[in-house]
């Protein structure tokens, strides 16, 4: 009976994270052996195909068009794999392992996840807090919240919210904001992280897009946000993420306008992968909780200009 694995499924699988990684090193991380077996998996499965799977370059291990064209397929069936053998251990169900932004995390999830946890019930709620990208294909990922334009390869996606933004500032400063143009005699906070747009909103304010304010620069999200809270300056941030700090007052928005722009939040699993029930009531409860945490400050904004 001819073998219908000519290759060893350990090389497969090691042809796969690389392909996705563009590395060897996180293939051989993730599987636990040295980078030197994961070159030799590579290599012997290109000796028993008789052609090269990956182009060498100087960004790294690209897939060559053979290889591209099923990863799909291989990926989907080690994802349908993971989870198999997740549910026949039965541990699947018991551990949400969710990865975030910290803005999202601190601004807006750790105040109400308890919600969702009351919900559900012996259900635990693992939550990874990065900057980065991380791989979704990993088995000890569910789910991210990610922030941009919802189009990652490899990620399929639903949108939460978060697309209209606007400045905001402690009540004390905002007595100095008479109107727009009176940004250029206070401090404007720069968020380097952020993709939100000054221009954009400048426009929806009747503004030139093209004044330069002037004021502190971070590298952190969150810091920017306390630093606002703190009356340093004026921060551009999604209404979505300051709607707390609005309604306790600790921030006002001190112009009755907010621009809406490409980028917002997304919920986002890995492609051709299972959606276990405890994923799927995630994204029911966002579905219910994104809206009801917006109902505040909606009525506010009555006289927003939207801009797409």
């Amino acid at each position: 009976m001819q073998n219908p694995f000519p290759i060893p499924l350990n090389a497969v699988r090691a042809i796969e994270i690389v392909a996705r990684r563009g590395a060897l090193a996180p293939a051989a991380e993730e599987l636990g052996v040295t980078v030197g077996a994961v070159s030799q998996h590579v290599r012997r499965a290109e000796e028993r195909l008789g052609f090269e799977l990956f182009e060498r370059t100087a960004h790294g291990l690209v897939p060559r068009p053979a290889l591209a064209q099923v990863l799909p397929q291989i990926s989907a069936g080690f994802a349908a794999l993971q989870d198999g053998l997740a549910n026949l251990s039965g541990r699947d169900e018991l551990v949400l392992n969710l990865t975030m932004g910290s803005v999202f995390a601190s601004r807006w999830l750790i105040w109400r996840i308890n919600k969702f946890t009351a919900l559900n019930p012996g259900l635990e709620v693992r939550l990874t807090v990065t900057a980065a990208m991380l791989d979704l294909g990993r088995p000890d990922i569910d789910c991210a919240i990610r922030y941009g334009l919802g189009d990652w390869p490899g990620v399929a996606t639903s949108a939460i919210g978060g697309r209209d933004f606007s400045p905001v500032c402690a009540p004390r400063l905002a007595e100095r904001l008479p109107d727009p143009a009176a940004l250029a005699q206070v401090p404007v906070i720069h968020d380097q992280t952020s993709m939100l747009s000054w221009p954009l909103w400048q426009k929806a304010a009747g503004l030139d897009a093209d004044i330069q304010w002037r004021g502190p620069r971070l590298s952190d999200a969150s810091l920017a946000f306390d630093a606002a809270i703190a009356g340093q300056g004026v921060l551009l941030a999604a209404d979505m993420m300051s709607a707390d700090a609005i309604s306790d007052g600790r921030l006002v928005r001190p112009f009755k306008m907010s621009a809406k722009g490409q980028c917002g939040y997304w919920l986002a699993t890995a492609k051709g992968r299972r959606e276990p029930g405890k994923v799927k009531r995630f994204r029911q409860w966002l579905a219910s909780e994104v809206p009801a945490s917006a109902g505040g400050y909606m009525q506010q904004m009555s006289s927003d200009l939207p801009i797409d």
